[in-house]
């Protein structure tokens, strides 16, 4: 099966796919040509193949939208539309991360990206469109906001909408005219594309606009990002009480003590001691952090009891055992992986502070864009650290869920997916769509269990026939849509693309150790492993250690 699939992805990388030429003229082109109104190029260019561009295009950068908000600064809606010259006829939607609030080069998704593998949409002769999602990360008017600056627009209610779900909705049916109008032809077939935020992005698409795409990629997709925001707070807060220094709760070697501990409890649960761990739901099971704590006289290779506290904390998503705030996270190796850290720790950035993402991005995201009123936040960053710090989860996780007249849907509302907490998604799914997932079970900010419970009720609501129409891989040792432990170079677009033109639904998918991921065991640079459909995982059978042939999906 694994040797269709890669047989499948070459037939598409050599251009399998009918090309068609552009039958306009990049240069001069207007809106009035293209027939759109409320709509204004600010560049048309024709860019050759090169540094630029993997392949000679049109590339129209646009605006829309374009309003004052309701705290008197300026919006707009702007993007860019990738016009190759040999077009394969079909179209891509590419969702960004982050808060947005920037243009990314429409590619489709970064070459060697996790999900992508080592040819972009664009390369492959795919129109695509990027866009800031409504809002400019870096206005000036909003300098004096310092690293807030970013999440600023939050306290204009119709920017959130737009961040939302509004700026796909808005963008797409221009994108689509442009494309058709551009190449004097109809769209084939169309996919969109995201991780992360852009995975929440697909994930209220297949929801609001279940007739839009043909196939969703969706990778790490924080689809309840208020949510995982007050993940935030719980692990600032546990964190910090350690030694009262966010950076140095837990040294690097103490996070790879705990990786080392989840090694030796789960490494050959897979058939195969070689480092990397693939039965992450076994290893659950398994992984007993309390092994690792200090006993009587015992003053290394072990975790203070506050350190046990504070990680127990922070991967139950609450202090008291209850309810998580968010989600509870899986044990796996990658909490040693530079990412994990940088995400949840500390960070080499100086204008940050040196605080990790969560006490940068994260706290000025909850204060102005997650909760109902926002909190207008200084951006200096012991000031959103603090925030975190004094964050009473208490008392005011509910403002994720609150409205008031100025914002009369609430910040969950907003950013999540329709009919979440109940997935069937019954329209996509009759209107022929396909969608596959996949996640990092290393994942620091946003959890694959969440990703997994959402995946098994999708599945419940679908008679246990989900796969059907939605594939979910999670990628043991892999962290934020990349990165970790882990093989985690794959092609999953191919994939998907495989099964929304010739009906061919993905089952194990060839996955790559990176020779660059510095975090992958020496001895196992260059191996592959099966990518296991969910609920399988890669087992070992018998040969090399390091092919994916010595491996099944069980």
């Amino acid at each position: 099966m694994m040797e269709k699939r890669i047989i499948g992805t070459a037939a598409l990388l050599l251009g399998s796919a009918t090309a068609a030429l552009a039958q306009s003229s990049c240069e001069g082109l207007t809106p009035d040509a293209l027939g759109l109104t409320g709509v204004r190029f600010t560049d048309v260019a024709s860019v050759p193949a090169g540094e630029e561009s993997p392949v000679a295009q049109c590339r129209i950068r646009a605006v829309t939208a374009e309003r004052t908000g309701t705290d008197g600064k300026d919006y707009a809606l702007n993007f860019e539309l990738a016009l190759p010259a040999e077009w394969n006829g079909d179209y891509v939607h590419q969702f960004n991360g982050g808060n947005d609030g920037e243009v990314k080069p429409a590619l489709g998704g970064l070459a060697g990206e996790a999900g992508f593998g080592p040819v972009t949409p664009l390369a492959r002769g795919y129109a695509v469109v990027s866009s800031d999602a409504g809002h400019d990360g870096k206005a000036p008017a909003n300098a004096d906001a310092g690293l807030a600056g970013g999440a600023r627009f939050g306290l204009d209610f119709e920017a959130r909408q737009m961040y939302g779900y509004k700026a796909v909705a808005t963008l797409d049916p221009i994108a689509r005219k442009m494309v058709e109008g551009f190449y004097g032809k109809e769209i084939g077939h169309s996919y969109g594309v995201g991780c992360s935020n852009g995975g929440r992005h697909a994930m209220v698409a297949a929801s609001r606009m279940p007739d839009a795409f043909d196939g969703l990629l969706i990778g790490a997709p924080g689809y309840r990002l208020p949510a995982a925001a007050l993940q935030h707070a719980v692990d600032v807060q546990a964190f910090t009480a350690v030694t009262g220094d966010l950076a140095t709760a837990f040294s690097r070697e103490d996070l790879s003590l705990v990786a080392n501990g989840i090694r030796k409890a789960c490494d050959a649960l897979d058939g195969l001691e070689d480092g990397l761990v693939m039965n992450t739901q076994a290893c659950n099971a398994s992984f007993d952090l309390a092994t690792l704590q200090c006993t009587a006289g015992q003053n290394s290779q072990c975790l203070s009891p506050e350190q046990i506290g504070a990680l127990k904390t922070s991967f139950a998503g609450t202090a008291d055992g209850g309810t998580p705030y968010y989600s509870a996270f899986p044990w796996d190796t990658g909490i040693e992986g530079g990412g994990w850290r940088f995400w949840k720790l500390e960070s080499p950035i100086p204008p940050w502070g040196k605080k990790p993402i969560i006490a940068v991005m994260g706290a000025s995201s909850l204060a102005q864009v997650f909760t109902t009123p926002p909190t207008e936040i200084s951006g200096s960053p012991d000031d959103l650290e603090a925030f975190l710090k004094d964050f009473d989860l208490e008392k005011n996780a509910g403002a994720i869920n609150a409205t008031s007249e100025a914002y009369p849907e609430s910040a969950m509302e907003v950013m999540a997916p329709p009919g979440h907490e109940n997935p069937e998604l019954a329209e996509f799914r009759d209107n022929g769509g396909k969608m596959i997932l996949f996640h990092g079970v290393s994942d620091p900010v946003f959890s694959a269990n969440d990703t997994s419970n959402w995946y098994s009720k999708l599945d419940a609501n679908n008679g246990g026939k989900a796969d059907g129409f939605a594939k979910y891989y999670p990628v043991p040792g892999m962290t934020h849509c990349r990165g970790g432990p882990a093989t985690d170079s794959f092609d999953l677009f191919g994939e998907l693309v495989d099964w929304v033109k010739q009906g061919d639904a993905p089952e194990a998918v060839l996955a790559s150790a990176r020779a660059d991921n510095k975090e992958v065991p020496e001895a196992l640079k260059g191996a592959t492993r099966p990518l296991c459909p969910a609920p399988s995982t890669a087992q070992y059978v018998s040969g090399d250690s390091k092919s994916a042939a010595s491996f099944e999906c069980r």
